[in-house]
C-alpha cells in the first residue's frame, strides 16, 4: 500500500507498507527513508528531532535515516544539500522512485528506487546516479543508513584457513595471501571498548557516551546486521571481485558516535562518462523478537538462522 501522509513535521511523506512492515520516505526533502519498522513497532532509523520537518536549509542536514551520497567523500559534492522536494514516481503498489532536483553544479542526477516485497519485510533499495554534465566524473554511489542509538552491530568475518606450512601443502600462492581488508579512520582506537574482534564476527556496540569511531572492510560476505530493542535490521549486498571500491577498497563502512550508528554500503568507483549512470543496490529486512547477542556463540545461534 502507498499513502501520502503527514510525518515528523512534514506535511507530505510517503508511507509504503504491507502487513509485515512500514517505511516512510520524505517528499519535501531528500530522498530519505526516515522510518522502517514492523507495523506500529520500533523504528530502527535514527531521527534528529531538531531537523525533522525542516526544508530549504542552505546546508546539508544529517536528519537521520537512509540517504544517497557520492564517494569519495569531499567537502562539496558529498555534502550537497538534499533539502528540496523530490518527485515521486509510483510504479505499482509496492515500488516507487524518488527523484530530487538535479545537482547541476556537479552535473549529476540521483534517483532512489524502493521495492517492498508483498509477503515479508524485505526491501530492495537501488541508488542510481547519472552524469548529466559535459565532462567525465569519478564517483561511487554511497548508501549510508543512520540507525537509532542503543544497539549492537554484527559484521561476519570470512572463515579461517590454516597456514599451509611447507609449499608442497599449498594449492597455489593464494594460500599464503591475505583475504581480508580492514581500513581504519584516524579517530579509530584499538582500545575502544565498543569494539570486539572475534574469530567469526566483529561487534560494534553503539554507546551514547563515546565519540566518533569508524572502520571499513572489503567484505566479501553478503550481509551485516544491527540489533536494537529486540529488532534486527539486516543489510545485504554483493561484492564483485576485481572491482575498485573507494577508501582503499572498502565495500562496507561503519561509523558511530554518541547519537547513532551508521551502516554504509559503497558502490564501485567508476569514471562516469556524460550520459552514463552507475547504481548501488542493497536489500533490507527486519526481524522482531530477537534476543540479545553478546558473544559469537549467540550470533551463531540467533543471527545466522535469520540472515540465511
Amino acid at each position: 500500500m502507498i499513502e501520502v501522509i503527514p510525518y515528523g513535521g512534514w506535511k507530505r511523506a510517503l508511507k509504503l507498507s504491507n502487513t509485515h512492515c512500514e517505511l516512510v520516505m520524505t517528499l519535501e526533502v531528500g530522498p530519505r527513508v526516515i522510518h522502517y519498522s514492523a507495523p506500529g513497532g520500533f523504528n530502527v532509523m535514527k531521527q534528529y528531532a531538531s531537523m525533522m520537518g525542516g526544508t530549504d536549509e542552505p546546508e546539508w542536514q544529517i536528519r537521520g535515516g537512509h540517504r544517497f551520497w557520492l564517494a569519495p567523500e569531499d567537502l562539496t559534492r558529498t555534502y550537497y544539500p538534499d533539502n528540496a522536494p523530490v518527485e515521486l514516481t509510483q510504479h505499482d503498489d509496492l515500488r516507487v522512485t524518488l527523484t530530487p532536483p538535479p545537482e547541476t553544479e556537479y552535473g549529476v542526477q540521483k534517483t532512489m528506487t524502493l521495492t517492498l516485497n508483498p509477503d515479508d519485510t524485505k526491501v530492495s533499495v537501488t541508488l542510481t546516479v547519472a552524469n548529466i554534465g559535459t565532462a567525465p566524473t569519478e564517483l561511487a554511489p554511497w548508501g549510508p543508513t543512520v540507525l537509532a542509538a542503543g544497539g549492537v552491530e554484527i559484521i561476519p568475518l570470512p572463515p579461517k584457513a590454516p597456514h599451509p606450512g611447507h609449499p608442497k601443502n599449498a594449492s597455489s600462492p593464494a594460500d599464503y595471501a591475505p583475504d581480508q581488508v580492514l581500513v581504519f579512520w584516524p579517530y579509530f582506537d584499538f582500545s575502544d571498548p565498543r569494539w570486539t574482534f572475534g574469530s567469526r564476527y566483529i561487534f560494534l556496540r553503539q554507546d551514547v557516551t563515546r565519540g566518533p569511531t569508524k572502520l571499513g572492510v572489503a567484505h566479501h560476505l553478503p550481509w551485516v546486521a544491527y540489533l536494537n530493542s529486540n529488532v534486527l535490521f539486516v543489510k545485504k549486498f554483493n561484492y564483485r571481485d576485481g572491482a575498485v571500491y573507494p577508501d582503499r577498497g572498502t565495500r562496507y563502512q561503519t561509523f558511530s558516535y554518541q547519537e547513532m550508528l551508521e551502516m554504509e554500503t559503497v558502490g564501485e568507483l567508476v569514471t562516469l562518462q556524460p550520459g552514463a549512470s552507475a547504481s548501488l543496490t542493497e536489500a533490507w529486512e527486519l526481524h522482531t523478537g530477537v534476543p540479545s547477542v553478546r558473544t559469537e556463540e549467540d550470533a551463531d545461534r540467533v543471527i545466522l538462522p535469520l540472515v540465511r
